[in-house]
């Protein structure tokens, strides 16, 4: 603790300690859809229904909680959570231009705790829906945090964090 770090006030130990924990923020790719129920479109007739294709992230890092200081370590860090998604998902040809996609939350039956949840995005034809299993946790909603919802030049897109747990002392 304090020994290591030269001596000194403990509370500007504590700052210059948490500084130096990495955050271990990394994007990776996300490709796992969920088998959802095809449901017959009024339009399947005229256009061949297809998936839409689609470039998505996870993004991890470490939470430094009072626990994960106190056990972990730099060398040492606590096990990677996720922290939030970015989702792009492409519909160079939908038919309707003006109707814009959209996405809804479902619950997971796969999930009787509750801590994953569906989300399934929705287009107008020639798009079949998709939907990903992602952890069910409070999304921050403010642009500063990272939140975007736009559909633009055939691109839906979709990234949200998670909204961190403040303890306080």
């Amino acid at each position: 603790g304090a020994a290591e770090a030269g001596g000194g006030s403990g509370e500007g130990d504590a700052e210059q300690k948490k500084k130096a924990l990495p955050t271990g923020d990394t994007d990776e790719s996300f490709t796992q859809e969920v088998a959802i129920e095809k449901k017959i479109k009024w339009w399947h007739r005229k256009y061949q229904a297809r998936k839409p294709r689609y470039f998505n992230r996870v993004h991890t890092g470490y939470q430094w909680t009072k626990y994960n200081q106190t056990h972990y370590d730099y060398d040492n860090p606590p096990p990677k959570v996720v922290t939030g998604y970015k989702f792009n998902i492409y519909y160079p040809d939908l038919i309707d231009r003006n109707e814009a996609p959209t996405y809804k939350i479902e619950k997971d039956p796969a999930s009787p705790d509750y801590s994953t949840c569906i989300i399934r995005f929705q287009a107008g034809p020639p798009y079949e829906d998709i939907a990903f299993r992602v952890v069910n946790k409070d999304w921050e909603y403010g642009h500063k945090f990272g939140f975007k919802s736009s559909f633009e030049r055939g691109v839906l897109h979709l990234h949200f964090n998670f909204k961190r747990s403040r303890y306080r002392k």
